[in-house]
């Protein structure tokens, strides 16, 4: 199975780039992993929340295969502890499917067709933070499911 993290925009904030790089090339001994990154829509201050919205969906749809599972990380997604997330991808990988895709939207959110695209929601928690900190957390949290997946000490320091 590969792995894949589809977001709107760079992270701009070095440090967490530098992080998110370090938990990528730590991700590399267990699986693959891609981490896509669509550019940001230009002119934005012209468009409703409701068209960025759609043009966000758009793109980031065109990132993805009819045969990938497709998960939101979204506000009202399932909330899980560390433990059953391993579970969650170990299903995943036990299923036989190709390719499971997790998406970070833009700053509005998700488009309908993406939500109708979806295969299910997770939510990382139900405070705010920022979409560049939320790759980071995401990233560190693959990394930590298959550390519990592998009996490695990682998730008990």
């Amino acid at each position: 199975m590969n792995i894949k993290l589809i977001t709107i925009g760079k992270t701009d904030n070095k440090n967490l780039q530098s992080l998110i790089e370090d938990y990528v090339k730590r991700l590399s001994h267990y699986i693959k992993f891609e981490f896509d990154i669509v550019p940001d829509i230009k002119n934005t201050k012209h468009l409703s929340e409701s068209q960025q919205k759609e043009k966000e969906g758009d793109l980031l749809l065109s990132k993805t295969q009819n045969s990938d599972v497709l998960i939101l990380l979204d506000e009202n997604g399932k909330q899980t502890d560390s433990v059953a997330f391993a579970k969650y991808l170990q299903k995943h990988m036990n299923s036989g499917i190709k390719t499971l895709v997790f998406v970070i939207g833009g700053p509005y959110g998700f488009s309908d067709a993406l939500y109708k695209r979806a295969n299910g929601k997770l939510s990382l928690s139900k405070m705010t933070f920022s979409h560049q900190m939320v790759r980071l957390f995401f990233i560190e949290q693959l990394y930590r499911g298959f550390t519990i997946l592998k009996n490695e000490p990682y998730h008990h320091r």
